[in-house]
């Protein structure tokens, strides 16, 4: 069974960032330049939130506020789930499931260390699968090693 900290060994640490302070227009910007579906809020160097996609669709758009004149603080999810390196795959998809979200900050010792999506954790079972399935193979046609 993979955790988190598997995870973050293959793709990284690298997390992209915003200020709370930071308008939604520029947070969007962030995003479409990076290719992601959300942001972590840093204030001061600390850990402070996420920003999501759902965020602005939610909260700037359907509220009818205009994502050039809002702030980042206005609206990102303040005390989101979070999970440690040790969290296993099967727990962070049913947090996903249950809480219905798609991005998971993880922490260390009160440091983010990482964030970890929902492709990510889809993929990661897909590499188990295989794993799984090819040993199966290899047992099957008496390859065994």
């Amino acid at each position: 069974m993979g955790t988190v900290r598997h995870i973050l060994q293959k793709k990284g640490n690298r997390v992209i960032s915003i200020s709370p302070e930071s308008t939604v227009y520029s947070a969007l910007e962030t995003m479409v330049a990076q290719n992601v579906g959300a942001l972590i809020v840093m204030d001061q160097g600390k850990f402070s939130g996420i920003f999501t996609e759902r965020d602005y669709a939610r909260k700037v758009i359907l509220k009818g506020k205009a994502s050039r004149d809002t702030l980042v603080r206005e609206i990102m999810s303040a005390h989101p789930v979070v999970v440690t390196p040790d969290t296993t795959i099967d727990q962070c998809m049913a947090l996903m499931t249950e809480k219905y979200i798609r991005h998971l900050p993880v922490m260390e010792n009160q440091q983010l260390v990482g964030l970890v999506s929902i492709g990510d954790i889809v993929k990661c079972m897909i590499d188990e699968q295989k794993c799984i399935i090819e040993d199966l193979e290899h047992y099957i046609t008496g390859h065994h090693e």
